[in-house]
């Protein structure tokens, strides 16, 4: 495709402004290793949430998220949950809050402040910075396919005969632009570019929703697709029936493996509701949160993601499914079995359906995306590497401007190897499955337990984790479904994580106590609860599991309305829209009583010498 030179122009624009941006606030991101990774906790909650917004706006997640929407309709508002996209929602009710007590810097520095400084405690720090340091490089490695199948589109040069290697030079070329300002501005570089590309691709969003509601009538769109696309729920199975527009679309519904969908789906709502409970993994999400000014700007981040994200990112998912079906439908069955679902994102928007002006706008807010994610990934490697691995055992006393420029070099290093992997993955739904269903599956159990159980213990933590890898690893080489794998697996990881613990001794109970006082989980704490209130008699359990229980299902309807309204928007079901907005009115009200209203940095009760010497001690006077 030939880009009208107005659009080369918005594109070179906007790449050229990213690269200025994050050269111009470099200085300030590398006074110290603090500023680099978290921002001198200096950034607001709305940045902070806008930037978090924008870095899970990612290309390769839009363009798979445009295929669910074209095969699967309103039931692909569930596949997602696969992530799940609902842990924002557990971060937003309580988990966020607790996180950001801590205090700490990255992941795997919670773990020693979870575990102490022992054997079982440093086996834990190391093996969590190894899932982190494979968690990124799988991340790098799926931005990559993404861009590379997206830009390939567009480019005019064509280098090759081989789809495959045009989809490897264009994702090498935009990988290398993206490196150089990510590398040099660190979370400052990161967040305030990424506030930028959240406004850039809402406006675009906007408009390419408005367009499908344009060219694509109600009438028009249920002729071209099966009887139950519209609905929001199929029941026992996905009985969509595409043969008479694009059999295709049946093999490739048969190969995701989706039905029996009631099965699918109580599944990905257990290993969901796990996962949520398990906090956040080691990567972009718990760095912002890390980041946050005190524990309730963390939370009212969290919250915010959602309320900013999801309308806009819909309207465009939703908009280029619509045009897809209703314009391409006789160029996708040219395709015959050959067809790449994850290209209809690129081929709509190569098929001069857009004016000028806006395409330039949409292609410079995809790439925006995609410069977000890639971003926000690769800063979270030197955070570990250097924060818990160089930092701690070989150089604990450099100068911060070592640190930083080490982190540099950590970053382009982690560059070229998930790029590497990249190479050999063709498909986003391959490596989507693996990274959400085997390898986060691995994490679940261990991670899960850590939060709610006095009794677990370094080892534990250590002997699941490793469980976990030992299980997920191997599900790369074979067809086994991971989802379907997850529940034995997590059973796997549960039986070596108590037994781990039990045959063990329990973590020293002073690191106990400080975790407790800090965090205030609720949970199974009894006994250290009764150790603390020997020094400080005032202080009580943690009496709100129920209400965030509630919260947490009001806050997923609530979540899930957020999605399905815009879809129902462009579609223009109109009832089936106000019902939706109906109630995430009533379920906003809700959380804003039973939730806002009631954030707290820190319970009533904490000690003052508790936040003395953290960096929330400015919270003394307010405790």
């Amino acid at each position: 495709m030939n880009l009208p030179l107005l659009d080369i122009a918005i594109i070179l624009a906007y790449v050229v402004a990213t690269l200025v941006v994050g050269f111009w606030i470099s200085k300030r991101a590398s006074k110290d290793i603090k500023s680099y990774f978290l921002g001198g906790n200096k950034l607001s909650w709305w940045q902070l949430g806008l930037s978090n917004a924008s870095g899970m706006f990612d290309i390769s997640g839009t363009m798979w998220m445009v295929y669910l929407l074209f095969v699967y309709g309103l039931s692909s508002v569930y596949i997602p949950w696969l992530w799940p996209v609902f842990n924002q929602i557990f971060l937003m009710i309580f988990l966020a809050s607790w996180l950001r007590r801590s205090g700490v810097m990255t992941g795997a520095e919670w773990i020693t402040f979870r575990f102490g400084d022992g054997k079982g405690a440093r086996l834990s720090h190391l093996i969590v910075v190894l899932f982190a340091l494979v968690n990124v490089i799988g991340f790098i490695a799926y931005g990559f396919i993404g861009i590379g199948k997206f830009a390939a589109v567009f480019m005019p040069w064509q280098l090759s005969s081989d789809p495959h290697m045009n989809d490897v030079f264009y994702g090498l070329l935009i990988t290398l632009v993206t490196t150089v300002y990510v590398v040099k501005g660190g979370m400052f570089s990161v967040v305030f570019t990424e506030v930028l590309q959240f406004i850039i691709m809402t406006i675009a969003c906007v408009a390419v929703g408005v367009i499908a509601m344009q060219r694509v009538s109600p009438e028009l769109l249920a002729s071209l697709v099966p009887a139950d696309w519209n609905h929001l729920w199929m029941g026992g199975s996905l009985d969509l029936d595409w043969s008479k527009q694009l059999a295709a679309a049946n093999d490739k519904i048969l190969a995701d493996g989706y039905s029996p969908f009631t099965v699918f789906f109580m599944l990905v709502l257990f290993k969901g509701i796990l996962q949520s409970l398990a906090g956040p993994q080691p990567t972009y999400d718990m760095q912002r949160v890390l980041s946050a000014k005190s524990p309730k700007e963390a939370a009212k981040m969290s919250g915010f993601v959602s309320l900013v994200l999801l309308f806009p990112r819909y309207m465009l998912i939703t908009g280029l499914g619509v045009l897809a079906i209703a314009l391409f439908m006789p160029q996708l069955n040219a395709m015959g079995k050959n067809i790449d679902f994850e290209q209809i994102l690129p081929m709509v928007l190569a098929g001069d359906i857009l004016p000028s002006g806006l395409l330039g706008l949409l292609i410079a807010g995809l790439l925006a995306a995609f410069m977000s994610t890639f971003a926000a990934t690769v800063n979270a490697a030197p955070a570990y590497v250097i924060n818990d691995i160089y930092k701690r055992y070989i150089n604990p006393n450099a100068d911060a401007k070592t640190y930083v420029s080490m982190s540099y070099l950590v970053s382009i290093l982690f560059v070229i190897f998930g790029v590497a992997i990249g190479f050999f993955i063709p498909s986003l739904n391959q490596i989507i499955g693996w990274i959400v269903s085997a390898l986060y599956g691995g994490y679940t159990a261990a991670n899960l337990l850590k939060w709610y159980w006095w009794r677990f213990n370094g080892f534990g933590y250590f002997w699941g984790m490793v469980t976990g890898f030992a299980i997920a690893f191997p599900l790369i080489f074979t067809d086994v479904s991971p989802i379907k794998a997850f529940p034995f697996m997590f059973l796997a990881c549960v039986v070596a994580c108590v037994v781990g613990s039990l045959l063990t001794a329990p973590d020293d109970m002073d690191v106990l106590k400080k975790f407790y006082l800090k965090v205030r989980p609720w949970g199974f704490w009894g006994p250290v609860l009764a150790a603390v209130q020997q020094d400080y008699p005032q202080v009580q359990a943690n009496k709100n599991s129920g209400r965030d229980a509630i919260n947490v299902v009001v806050g997923v309807v609530w979540q899930t309305s957020l999605t399905a309204a815009p879809i129902f928007m462009v579609i223009q079901h109109w009832q089936e829209f106000a019902i939706a907005m109906a109630v995430v009115i009533a379920t906003s009200i809700f959380l804003w009583i039973n939730w806002y209203k009631k954030l707290e940095d820190y319970p009533a009760d904490t000690p003052a010498d508790v936040l003395k010497g953290t960096n929330d001690e400015h919270l003394l006077n307010k405790s």
